[in-house]
């Protein structure tokens, strides 16, 4: 295993910039993929954010393109990378403007969302980095403003979540005006049966590459539930907040007015939240994660869709203010917290009607959640028609035959993607 980045094969620029980044040590995931990347392999890769993935990619694209250097024409792009969201998207490119600090490589994102001239006027010039989610990306090669025919590196990233947003059908439009020669990069988190599908027909004789095994929950979480009637979360959600050691915290909501609701609640209660969905306005989700990025807001509530863009170190805690009705959900979640080798914890606030959510994501983690039964809103009684489940360890082995009928994944796709700021 390499034991510092120096070992690396990483050119003087790359390692200044990874010094000033105070990397000392490769991730697994980056020691590993480097190496492979920069002898220019294909790559699958399962893992989560917070593995030190994007830097594992980044880093060997930024070298190869610095290598290879080439004359930028109008609406030419040489390595593309897509995202499934905006924030995700100004994430990547944020990284790679950091990395490639010390390199004359000239990058943009884009996203739906904003108006699309600065965008336009980024692409005329040529890029040697362009990082896009699928919807904007479309809309503009339909508008012949980019060209993808000069691609020669391809990054899809986030692939599961793509599935999840309805993006497929767009990214295998992309793909089809790629260049057949390329090198191409696939990341996710899961690898369900259409994403290893599309993985097959968008790579040759890759390098896997599996951090995080797919569907297993990071165990460096300590994960906790609180049974509790569904009339008394908010009440629970507000006292558990008011525990100092939640410096800063993620709450997840199952829905967008739900998220905007909880956040409300919490502000009546002397507690600074700002929530953040797909209904807000891209200023609106710029200025809540800066905040809470910045420490200004401890607490921020959000949806699924709108969380797996969120990649803030430091979040100490990640409150499942209602569990999700698809377990994998509960992995990405909770690998909101525990990033780069700390610690974190995860509490969920089940009432009776998640009961199942609740067998399903143990089931599919493949441990019991300890719960915690001395609150004063400990649920003394089932919902109707829901099992009661304590803390006892007999009640904890038994099992409830039939399941009701679980609702599907909510998430509607997302407008016509997204689109941002520009880079050097």
């Amino acid at each position: 295993m390499t034991l510092s980045f120096s070992e690396l094969d990483l050119v003087e620029p790359l390692q200044r910039a990874v010094a000033a980044e105070n990397y000392d040590r490769p991730t697994p995931i980056q020691a590993q993929a480097i190496p492979p990347l920069l002898a220019g392999k294909d790559l699958l890769g399962i893992a989560q954010t917070g593995t030190g993935k994007t830097a594992a990619f980044a880093l060997p694209i930024l070298q190869q393109l610095a290598a290879t250097r080439a004359p930028l024409t109008r609406g030419s792009v040489r390595a593309l990378i897509l995202s499934p969201t905006r924030e995700l998207a100004i994430q990547l490119h944020e990284s790679f403007r950091r990395y490639g600090r010390h390199l004359s490589l000239r990058s943009a994102v884009i996203f739906g969302g904003v108006g699309q001239q600065p965008q336009v006027d980024a692409l005329a010039r040529g890029l040697d980095i362009l990082v896009a989610t699928p919807g904007r990306l479309l809309d503009l090669l339909n508008q012949k403003f980019v060209r993808l025919n000069n691609v020669s590196i391809f990054v899809l990233d986030e692939a599961d979540q793509m599935l999840d947003m309805g993006f497929i059908h767009d990214i295998k439009k992309l793909i089809a005006k790629l260049p057949h020669e390329r090198q191409s990069l696939f990341f996710s988190a899961t690898m369900p049966a259409p994403i290893d599908a599309l993985a097959a027909t968008i790579l040759k004789d890759p390098v896997r590459i599996a951090i995080t095994p797919a569907a297993t929950t990071v165990d460096r979480v300590d994960q906790r539930v609180y049974f509790v009637d569904a009339t008394q979360k908010r009440a629970l959600l507000a006292e558990l907040l008011k525990d100092a050691a939640i410096a800063r915290a993620l709450v997840f909501s199952r829905t967008k007015h739900g998220a905007d609701r909880v956040a409300e609640q919490l502000g009546r209660s002397g507690i600074r939240a700002e929530a953040i969905h797909g209904n807000k306005s891209q200023g609106a989700r710029q200025r809540a994660l800066a905040s809470f990025r910045d420490g200004h807001v401890r607490v921020l509530v959000a949806t699924d869709i709108a969380a797996r863009g969120i990649d803030i170190d430091g979040i100490t805690h990640v409150i499942n203010y209602e569990l999700p009705n698809v377990a994998e959900s509960y992995v990405h979640r909770i690998g909101r917290t525990a990033r780069a080798g700390a610690a974190g914890i995860a509490l969920s606030l089940c009432d009776g009607a998640e009961r199942a959510y609740l067998r399903d994501i143990e089931k599919l983690t493949r441990q019991k959640l300890t719960v915690v039964a001395d609150h004063r809103f400990h649920a003394s009684a089932p919902t109707a028609g829901a099992p009661m489940r304590t803390n006892a360890p007999a009640e904890q082995r038994g099992k409830r035959r039939g399941r009701k009928h679980r609702p599907q994944s909510g998430g509607q796709r997302p407008g016509p993607a997204a689109n941002g700021a520009i880079a050097r």
